[in-house]
């Protein structure tokens, strides 16, 4: 599917790409829709850590297709990148999860992990809205839970159960790499994918905020 233009932005002509409406997506095939293959490789060529990256994600992903859980390829991407040390940015919603996570991981690799709660700075303080009206809450503060992940010096981050938004500020701030383990979604029991494949809760987003 072809580039649209859309109006301009920073002084240059923005343009939106829309491959979710191509019908059949023959870039699997082979084709360079956007004339991208000679920049890509000249750019692995150029930055040898983009290429080791890819290739060891490529070599997870050719070996453990549909055989490993999403835990398992992170663990098993970690150790062809030859990472020893890991970090879990978690939610303290999670707490008993990340324990067991953690647990796991520490038979591999060296862990280092940080409650999303970590420097228990009141939302009042700032001017956050409360959860719960009333009551005392600390804000969620993934700026420090990467700060004190890149003081570790943690090769991969990877990211439990933090909060929309939260999860960009971590990824904003973390030096290492990042991955995400679950991706939190409180309605859904953490699989944000049921908005898609669950044709009632679909109907609903489509009759709610996504009406047009």
């Amino acid at each position: 599917m072809g580039a649209r233009k859309t109006g301009k932005k920073g002084g240059k002509k923005a343009v939106s790409f829309r491959c979710d409406r191509c019908k059949h997506h023959e870039c699997s095939d082979g084709k360079d829709c956007f004339g991208l293959e000679e920049e890509t490789l000249q750019s692995f060529a150029e930055d040898k850590e983009l290429k080791r990256i890819s290739k060891a994600a490529a070599k997870v992903e050719a070996k453990f297709y549909g055989a490993a859980t999403r835990l398992e390829e992170i663990a098993l991407f970690a150790k062809e990148m030859g990472f020893r040390h890991l970090g879990v940015a978690f939610c303290a919603g999670f707490r008993e999860e990340a324990r067991v996570v953690c647990d796991m991981l520490r038979a591999l690799f060296r862990i280092s992990s940080v409650c999303c709660k970590v420097s228990g700075t009141p939302k009042k303080a700032l001017g956050f809205p409360p959860v719960r009206r009333g009551q005392e809450e600390s804000i969620c503060n993934p700026v420090s839970q990467a700060r004190l992940l890149n003081r570790a010096g943690t090769e991969l981050n990877i990211i439990l159960g933090l909060c929309v938004g939260h999860d960009t500020l971590f990824c904003r701030e973390s030096e290492a790499l990042v991955t995400t383990l679950v991706a939190k979604d409180r309605v859904l029991a953490h699989n944000p994918i049921g908005a898609v494949y669950c044709p009632y809760v679909n109907r609903r987003l489509r009759e709610g905020l996504f009406a047009k």
